[in-house]
Protein backbone atom coordinates (compact mmCIF):
# COMPACT_ATOMS: atom_id res chain seq x y z
CA UNK A 1 0.00 0.00 0.00
CA UNK A 2 2.84 2.33 0.81
CA UNK A 3 4.53 1.54 -2.35
CA UNK A 4 1.33 2.40 -4.40
CA UNK A 5 0.63 5.87 -2.54
CA UNK A 6 4.86 6.93 -2.82
CA UNK A 7 4.31 5.86 -6.90
CA UNK A 8 0.71 8.12 -6.91
CA UNK A 9 2.45 10.92 -5.50
CA UNK A 10 5.66 10.60 -7.94
CA UNK A 11 3.30 10.33 -10.89
CA UNK A 12 1.53 13.96 -9.79
CA UNK A 13 5.19 15.36 -10.20
CA UNK A 14 6.01 13.21 -12.90
CA UNK A 15 3.78 15.81 -15.13
CA UNK A 16 5.37 19.15 -14.20
CA UNK A 17 8.81 17.12 -14.16
CA UNK A 18 8.27 16.28 -17.86
CA UNK A 19 7.26 20.09 -18.48
CA UNK A 20 10.66 21.18 -17.03
CA UNK A 21 12.47 18.15 -19.45
CA UNK A 22 10.73 19.59 -22.85
CA UNK A 23 12.32 22.56 -21.40
CA UNK A 24 15.50 22.32 -21.03
CA UNK A 25 15.52 19.57 -23.99
CA UNK A 26 14.35 22.74 -26.06
CA UNK A 27 17.00 25.31 -24.54
CA UNK A 28 20.05 22.43 -25.02
CA UNK A 29 19.24 22.34 -29.24
CA UNK A 30 18.71 25.69 -29.60
CA UNK A 31 21.99 26.14 -27.49
CA UNK A 32 23.83 23.69 -29.24
CA UNK A 33 22.80 25.05 -32.45
CA UNK A 34 23.52 28.56 -31.68
CA UNK A 35 27.00 27.37 -30.27
CA UNK A 36 27.79 25.68 -33.27
CA UNK A 37 27.28 28.85 -35.36
CA UNK A 38 28.92 31.20 -33.00
CA UNK A 39 32.25 28.84 -32.81
CA UNK A 40 31.97 29.26 -37.50
CA UNK A 41 31.90 32.58 -37.11
CA UNK A 42 34.80 32.90 -34.47
CA UNK A 43 37.48 30.93 -36.69
CA UNK A 44 37.58 33.49 -39.06
CA UNK A 45 37.70 36.43 -35.74
CA UNK A 46 40.22 37.46 -33.15
CA UNK A 47 41.29 35.07 -30.54
CA UNK A 48 39.55 37.70 -28.26
CA UNK A 49 36.29 37.50 -29.60
CA UNK A 50 33.92 35.92 -26.90
CA UNK A 51 30.47 34.30 -27.06
CA UNK A 52 27.17 35.90 -26.39
CA UNK A 53 25.60 34.16 -23.43
CA UNK A 54 22.69 32.15 -24.93
CA UNK A 55 18.97 32.19 -23.80
CA UNK A 56 17.69 29.56 -21.58
CA UNK A 57 13.94 28.23 -22.58
CA UNK A 58 11.33 30.04 -21.10
CA UNK A 59 10.20 27.18 -19.12
CA UNK A 60 13.79 27.20 -17.08
CA UNK A 61 14.36 29.08 -14.12
CA UNK A 62 17.81 30.23 -13.99
CA UNK A 63 19.15 29.88 -10.29
CA UNK A 64 22.87 31.82 -10.14
CA UNK A 65 25.42 29.63 -8.26
CA UNK A 66 27.28 31.02 -5.30
CA UNK A 67 30.75 31.91 -6.63
CA UNK A 68 33.63 30.17 -5.23
CA UNK A 69 31.81 26.81 -4.95
CA UNK A 70 33.52 25.13 -7.54
CA UNK A 71 35.98 26.23 -10.52
CA UNK A 72 34.80 23.44 -12.79
CA UNK A 73 31.21 23.83 -12.45
CA UNK A 74 30.49 26.51 -15.46
CA UNK A 75 33.52 26.65 -17.48
CA UNK A 76 34.33 27.80 -20.94
CA UNK A 77 37.35 26.61 -22.73
CA UNK A 78 39.83 29.29 -22.24
CA UNK A 79 39.45 29.26 -18.56
CA UNK A 80 39.70 25.43 -18.29
CA UNK A 81 42.84 25.63 -20.39
CA UNK A 82 44.13 28.76 -17.78
CA UNK A 83 43.27 26.59 -15.01
CA UNK A 84 44.66 23.23 -15.84
CA UNK A 85 47.92 24.29 -17.67
CA UNK A 86 49.16 27.70 -15.91
CA UNK A 87 50.31 29.00 -12.66
CA UNK A 88 47.11 31.17 -12.89
CA UNK A 89 44.80 27.52 -12.02
CA UNK A 90 46.84 27.47 -9.22
CA UNK A 91 46.75 30.50 -7.43
CA UNK A 92 43.11 30.48 -8.02
CA UNK A 93 43.11 27.51 -5.91
CA UNK A 94 45.09 28.38 -3.04
CA UNK A 95 42.07 31.27 -3.24
CA UNK A 96 39.61 28.96 -3.06
CA UNK A 97 41.24 26.87 -0.25
CA UNK A 98 41.63 29.78 2.42
CA UNK A 99 38.15 30.77 1.56
CA UNK A 100 37.11 27.16 1.94
CA UNK A 101 39.26 26.79 5.80
CA UNK A 102 37.86 30.04 6.82
CA UNK A 103 34.03 29.21 6.10
CA UNK A 104 34.13 25.60 6.67
CA UNK A 105 37.02 25.26 9.59
CA UNK A 106 35.97 21.81 10.72
CA UNK A 107 34.82 20.97 6.95
CA UNK A 108 31.88 21.10 5.02
CA UNK A 109 30.50 17.78 6.14
CA UNK A 110 30.40 15.31 8.72
CA UNK A 111 32.08 12.52 8.01
CA UNK A 112 32.21 8.63 9.63
CA UNK A 113 35.18 6.29 9.15
CA UNK A 114 34.89 2.67 7.92
CA UNK A 115 36.48 -0.13 9.72
CA UNK A 116 36.67 -3.08 8.24
CA UNK A 117 39.46 -6.03 9.53
CA UNK A 118 42.59 -4.17 9.54
CA UNK A 119 41.81 -1.82 7.42
CA UNK A 120 40.48 1.78 7.63
CA UNK A 121 38.67 4.07 5.20
CA UNK A 122 38.89 8.01 6.64
CA UNK A 123 36.96 10.56 4.37
CA UNK A 124 38.24 14.09 4.35
CA UNK A 125 36.11 17.38 3.70
CA UNK A 126 37.89 19.68 1.71
CA UNK A 127 37.69 22.99 -0.23
CA UNK A 128 33.84 23.52 -0.34
CA UNK A 129 32.66 20.13 -1.33
CA UNK A 130 35.57 18.39 -2.04
CA UNK A 131 36.54 14.39 0.03
CA UNK A 132 40.33 13.24 0.11
CA UNK A 133 40.18 10.17 1.52
CA UNK A 134 42.88 8.32 3.91
CA UNK A 135 43.07 4.32 3.16
CA UNK A 136 44.52 3.15 6.12
CA UNK A 137 46.49 -0.31 7.43
CA UNK A 138 45.68 0.00 10.99
CA UNK A 139 48.34 -3.29 12.02
CA UNK A 140 51.39 -1.62 9.90
CA UNK A 141 50.00 1.82 10.71
CA UNK A 142 50.76 2.74 7.01
CA UNK A 143 48.37 5.31 5.44
CA UNK A 144 47.84 6.15 1.55
CA UNK A 145 46.07 9.25 0.94
CA UNK A 146 43.65 9.60 -2.09
CA UNK A 147 43.37 13.16 -4.19
CA UNK A 148 44.80 15.35 -1.18
CA UNK A 149 43.84 18.73 -2.08
CA UNK A 150 44.19 20.38 1.34
CA UNK A 151 47.51 19.37 2.66
CA UNK A 152 46.42 20.85 6.06
CA UNK A 153 43.23 18.54 6.62
CA UNK A 154 45.26 15.75 5.64
CA UNK A 155 48.10 16.44 7.65
CA UNK A 156 46.18 16.92 10.76
CA UNK A 157 44.08 13.21 10.18
CA UNK A 158 47.42 12.01 9.65
CA UNK A 159 48.24 13.07 13.28
CA UNK A 160 45.23 11.92 14.61
CA UNK A 161 45.37 8.56 13.37
CA UNK A 162 49.08 8.15 14.50
CA UNK A 163 50.07 6.47 10.99
CA UNK A 164 52.93 6.62 8.13
CA UNK A 165 51.71 8.29 5.24
CA UNK A 166 53.73 6.39 2.23
CA UNK A 167 51.64 7.26 -0.89
CA UNK A 168 49.34 9.77 -2.64
CA UNK A 169 47.28 8.04 -5.44
CA UNK A 170 46.35 10.88 -7.36
CA UNK A 171 43.06 10.36 -9.62
CA UNK A 172 43.47 13.24 -11.58
CA UNK A 173 45.47 16.65 -12.63
CA UNK A 174 42.95 19.20 -11.07
CA UNK A 175 43.75 21.35 -8.77
CA UNK A 176 40.89 20.74 -6.39
CA UNK A 177 42.36 16.79 -6.59
CA UNK A 178 46.27 17.12 -6.74
CA UNK A 179 47.10 20.97 -5.03
CA UNK A 180 48.33 19.23 -1.94
CA UNK A 181 50.69 16.50 -3.42
CA UNK A 182 53.62 19.20 -3.29
CA UNK A 183 53.43 19.82 0.64
CA UNK A 184 52.59 16.74 1.80
CA UNK A 185 55.26 14.53 -0.49
CA UNK A 186 57.90 17.30 0.57
CA UNK A 187 57.11 16.41 4.21
CA UNK A 188 56.49 12.91 4.39
CA UNK A 189 60.35 11.67 3.17
CA UNK A 190 59.22 8.57 1.49
CA UNK A 191 55.91 9.16 0.35
CA UNK A 192 55.72 8.13 -3.42
CA UNK A 193 52.88 10.06 -5.71
CA UNK A 194 51.28 7.59 -8.52
CA UNK A 195 48.84 8.61 -10.85
CA UNK A 196 48.92 8.89 -14.76
CA UNK A 197 51.86 10.11 -16.75
CA UNK A 198 48.94 11.40 -19.57
CA UNK A 199 47.59 13.94 -16.91
CA UNK A 200 50.50 15.93 -15.80
CA UNK A 201 49.97 15.17 -12.13
CA UNK A 202 51.88 17.61 -9.96
CA UNK A 203 55.24 16.28 -7.95
CA UNK A 204 54.55 12.58 -9.91
CA UNK A 205 57.22 10.24 -8.67
CA UNK A 206 55.43 6.56 -9.93
CA UNK A 207 53.49 6.50 -13.48
CA UNK A 208 50.70 4.14 -13.31
CA UNK A 209 48.76 2.51 -16.09
CA UNK A 210 45.86 0.69 -16.47
CA UNK A 211 45.31 -2.61 -14.07
CA UNK A 212 48.69 -1.84 -12.07
CA UNK A 213 48.67 -2.32 -8.45
CA UNK A 214 49.80 -0.53 -5.62
CA UNK A 215 50.29 -2.33 -2.51
CA UNK A 216 50.68 -0.93 0.99
CA UNK A 217 51.08 -3.79 3.82
CA UNK A 218 48.00 -5.66 3.39
CA UNK A 219 46.34 -2.80 1.23
CA UNK A 220 46.20 -3.60 -2.42
CA UNK A 221 44.65 -1.30 -4.99
CA UNK A 222 44.47 -1.27 -8.60
CA UNK A 223 44.23 1.66 -11.08
CA UNK A 224 42.01 1.41 -13.24
CA UNK A 225 42.09 3.91 -16.91
CA UNK A 226 38.88 6.05 -16.75
CA UNK A 227 39.63 8.83 -19.13
CA UNK A 228 36.87 11.11 -20.42
CA UNK A 229 36.76 13.98 -17.36
CA UNK A 230 40.41 13.96 -18.33
CA UNK A 231 42.58 12.16 -20.60
CA UNK A 232 44.70 10.51 -17.82
CA UNK A 233 41.57 9.93 -15.21
CA UNK A 234 42.37 7.28 -12.93
CA UNK A 235 40.30 5.69 -10.42
CA UNK A 236 41.12 3.21 -7.51
CA UNK A 237 39.99 -0.24 -6.18
CA UNK A 238 40.97 -1.50 -3.16
CA UNK A 239 40.50 -5.17 -2.92
CA UNK A 240 38.67 -6.31 -0.23
CA UNK A 241 39.52 -10.22 -0.47
CA UNK A 242 42.81 -9.46 1.53
CA UNK A 243 40.72 -8.05 4.42
CA UNK A 244 37.49 -10.09 3.73
CA UNK A 245 35.23 -7.04 3.20
CA UNK A 246 34.26 -5.05 0.61
CA UNK A 247 35.88 -3.52 -2.21
CA UNK A 248 36.02 0.29 -2.69
CA UNK A 249 35.93 2.47 -5.45
CA UNK A 250 37.35 5.97 -5.26
CA UNK A 251 36.14 7.72 -8.25
CA UNK A 252 37.35 10.94 -8.37
CA UNK A 253 35.32 12.93 -10.99
CA UNK A 254 34.06 10.04 -12.61
CA UNK A 255 31.32 8.65 -11.00
CA UNK A 256 29.42 10.77 -7.92
CA UNK A 257 26.06 9.62 -6.13
CA UNK A 258 23.53 9.91 -8.55
CA UNK A 259 25.95 11.82 -11.02
CA UNK A 260 28.87 11.52 -13.49
CA UNK A 261 32.21 14.02 -14.27
CA UNK A 262 32.02 16.49 -17.03
CA UNK A 263 33.72 15.39 -20.27
CA UNK A 264 36.47 17.60 -20.60
CA UNK A 265 39.50 16.18 -22.54
CA UNK A 266 36.83 13.27 -24.28
CA UNK A 267 34.11 12.35 -26.29
CA UNK A 268 30.51 10.61 -25.08
CA UNK A 269 32.03 7.49 -26.49
CA UNK A 270 35.06 7.79 -24.24
CA UNK A 271 33.09 8.42 -20.98
CA UNK A 272 30.63 5.71 -21.21
CA UNK A 273 33.43 2.94 -21.88
CA UNK A 274 34.87 4.33 -18.48
CA UNK A 275 31.79 4.71 -16.64
CA UNK A 276 31.20 0.74 -18.05
CA UNK A 277 34.26 0.02 -16.86
CA UNK A 278 32.73 0.77 -13.32
CA UNK A 279 29.81 -0.97 -14.33
CA UNK A 280 31.72 -4.07 -14.43
CA UNK A 281 32.31 -4.39 -10.40
CA UNK A 282 30.41 -5.78 -8.23
CA UNK A 283 27.20 -4.77 -6.75
CA UNK A 284 28.82 -4.67 -3.06
CA UNK A 285 31.39 -2.05 -4.16
CA UNK A 286 31.74 0.93 -1.73
CA UNK A 287 31.39 3.83 -3.53
CA UNK A 288 33.48 6.99 -2.38
CA UNK A 289 33.20 9.78 -5.02
CA UNK A 290 35.49 13.19 -5.32
CA UNK A 291 33.02 15.56 -4.27
CA UNK A 292 29.73 15.81 -1.96
CA UNK A 293 26.69 16.58 -4.92
CA UNK A 294 24.48 14.08 -3.80
CA UNK A 295 21.43 15.93 -3.31
CA UNK A 296 21.66 18.17 -6.63
CA UNK A 297 22.46 15.04 -8.49
CA UNK A 298 19.10 13.07 -7.12
CA UNK A 299 17.28 15.76 -8.12
CA UNK A 300 17.95 15.98 -11.71
CA UNK A 301 17.85 12.17 -11.51
CA UNK A 302 14.30 12.74 -10.31
CA UNK A 303 13.51 15.25 -13.34
CA UNK A 304 14.44 12.50 -15.99
CA UNK A 305 13.02 9.49 -14.09
CA UNK A 306 10.18 10.50 -11.67
CA UNK A 307 8.73 7.44 -11.09
CA UNK A 308 11.94 5.76 -10.15
CA UNK A 309 11.31 4.88 -6.38
CA UNK A 310 14.69 3.87 -5.48
CA UNK A 311 16.29 7.21 -6.18
CA UNK A 312 12.94 8.53 -4.00
CA UNK A 313 14.04 7.11 -1.10
CA UNK A 314 17.55 7.25 -1.94
CA UNK A 315 16.48 11.19 -1.99
CA UNK A 316 14.89 11.26 1.56
CA UNK A 317 17.64 9.61 2.93
CA UNK A 318 20.55 12.43 1.39
CA UNK A 319 18.14 15.38 2.83
CA UNK A 320 18.14 14.48 6.17
CA UNK A 321 21.97 13.52 6.16
CA UNK A 322 22.26 17.30 4.64
CA UNK A 323 20.27 18.78 7.05
CA UNK A 324 22.87 18.10 9.53
CA UNK A 325 25.70 18.42 7.47
CA UNK A 326 26.41 14.59 7.05
CA UNK A 327 28.27 12.76 4.41
CA UNK A 328 26.52 11.01 1.88
CA UNK A 329 29.52 8.34 1.39
CA UNK A 330 29.68 5.74 0.67
CA UNK A 331 26.94 4.42 -1.13
CA UNK A 332 27.89 0.75 -3.90
CA UNK A 333 27.21 0.31 -7.17
CA UNK A 334 24.46 -1.46 -6.70
CA UNK A 335 22.90 1.32 -5.55
CA UNK A 336 23.74 3.14 -8.12
CA UNK A 337 22.69 0.72 -10.94
CA UNK A 338 18.99 1.16 -9.37
CA UNK A 339 18.48 5.27 -9.40
CA UNK A 340 22.27 6.93 -11.02
CA UNK A 341 20.87 8.09 -14.49
CA UNK A 342 24.60 8.47 -15.89
CA UNK A 343 24.69 4.10 -14.97
CA UNK A 344 21.31 3.54 -16.84
CA UNK A 345 22.03 4.54 -20.45
CA UNK A 346 20.66 1.01 -21.40
CA UNK A 347 16.87 1.80 -19.78
CA UNK A 348 14.41 2.13 -21.70
CA UNK A 349 12.64 4.56 -19.42
CA UNK A 350 15.06 7.39 -20.13
CA UNK A 351 15.20 7.07 -23.71
CA UNK A 352 11.43 7.67 -23.68
CA UNK A 353 11.77 10.52 -21.71
CA UNK A 354 14.10 12.81 -23.86
CA UNK A 355 11.47 11.92 -26.78
CA UNK A 356 12.43 11.56 -30.37
CA UNK A 357 16.13 10.27 -31.31
CA UNK A 358 18.54 12.55 -33.11
CA UNK A 359 17.38 10.72 -36.51
CA UNK A 360 16.49 13.12 -39.53
CA UNK A 361 12.78 12.13 -38.90
CA UNK A 362 13.26 11.39 -35.01
CA UNK A 363 12.30 7.75 -36.00
CA UNK A 364 16.03 6.52 -34.26
CA UNK A 365 16.49 6.11 -30.59
CA UNK A 366 19.34 7.36 -29.16
CA UNK A 367 22.31 5.06 -28.95
CA UNK A 368 23.88 4.62 -25.20
CA UNK A 369 26.61 7.71 -26.00
CA UNK A 370 24.44 9.97 -27.69
CA UNK A 371 22.11 9.41 -24.42
CA UNK A 372 25.09 9.90 -22.23
CA UNK A 373 25.82 13.15 -23.73
CA UNK A 374 22.32 13.90 -23.68
CA UNK A 375 21.96 13.82 -20.05
CA UNK A 376 25.27 15.65 -19.62
CA UNK A 377 23.80 18.56 -21.33
CA UNK A 378 20.56 18.67 -19.76
CA UNK A 379 22.45 18.20 -15.76
CA UNK A 380 24.56 20.97 -16.78
CA UNK A 381 21.72 23.05 -17.83
CA UNK A 382 19.67 22.14 -14.23
CA UNK A 383 19.94 23.48 -10.71
CA UNK A 384 18.04 21.51 -7.83
CA UNK A 385 15.59 23.12 -6.09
Amino acid sequence: MAAVVAATALKGRGARNARVLRGILSGATANKASQNRTRALQSHSSPECKEEPEPLSPELEYIPRKRGKNPMKAVGLAWYSLYTRTWLGYLFYRQQLRRARNRYPKGHSRTQPRLFNGVKVLPIPVLSDNYSYLIIDTQARLAVAVDPSDPQAVQASIEKEGVNLVAILCTHKHWDHSGGNRDLSRRHQDCRVYGSPQDGIPYLTHPLCDQDVVSVGRLQIQALATPGHTQGHLVYLLDGEPYKGPSCLFSGDLLFLSGCGRTFEGTAETMLSSLDTVLGLGDDTLLWPGHEYAEENLGFAGVVEPENLARERKMQWVQRQRLERRSTCPSTLGEERSYNPFLRTHCLVLQEALGPGPGPTGDNGYSRAQLLEKLRQLKDLHKSK
